[in-house]
């Protein structure tokens, strides 16, 4: 049995294409390969959280409501999901939970009955990589073209696609910076669709 015990998802961006503040469960559109990836963590025993900023929610652009309403819908096409850790507040509330703060990965690991060390976080911008480093977890970065230079450089372990990074912890921890795509070679070029509309406050 893998090492790992649970894998923590940030939502916008890396589960789903990202639309900024979205409120409505009818534009929720799953990145290429996440169903995949949290069906084979789900084969293989590991638990799976998601750990999602949402400071539309502090912004009054968007309301809990929404933001249940379509954790529902992504839950509905991707899940089911064994935890979701939200945080609702803005940049500058001075809160525990907003990544790249630990509370959420802290409090989905508890959750989930794990260790943050036995968890993994998988993310597309830096503070969820540090969230995870913050809690004692593994973080993992997929980045996308939003995803800034230096987060990239500054992460210990990266991977192409959110498919790849977990075929690369199913026998463990993650190892070595750049994670390779483990798929047969006809299916790594098969997909790469475009990503979606982002913007960086969440």
């Amino acid at each position: 049995m893998s090492p790992v015990k649970a894998v923590l998802f940030d939502r916008d961006g890396t589960l789903v294409h990202d639309v900024p503040h979205n409120g409505d469960p009818e534009r929720v559109r799953p990145v290429d390969g996440a169903r995949e990836a949290v069906a084979l963590l789900r084969e293989h025993g590991i638990g799976v959280g998601v750990v999602t900023n949402q400071s539309g929610v502090a912004r009054g652009l968007i309301g809990d409501a929404d933001v249940r309403r379509v954790n529902r819908r992504v839950d509905e096409l991707i899940g089911p999901f064994d935890v979701w850790a939200v945080c609702p507040h803005g940049p500058d509330d001075g809160c525990h939970c907003r990544k790249p703060q630990p509370g959420l990965v802290l409090w989905a690991a508890g959750r989930i009955c794990t260790d943050p060390a036995d968890c993994v976080v998988i993310g597309d911008i830096g503070a969820d990589v540090e969230a995870a480093r913050r809690a004692g977890a593994h973080g993992i970065l997929v980045p996308n073209e939003q995803t800034r230079p230096e987060e990239t450089a500054a992460a210990d372990h990266i991977a192409p696609d959110v498919l790849t990074a977990v075929r690369a912890l199913l026998t463990g921890p993650p190892k070595g910076r750049v994670l390779a795509d483990e798929r047969p070679v006809k299916a790594a070029f098969a997909t790469g669709g475009a990503a979606g509309t982002r913007g960086r406050p969440r």
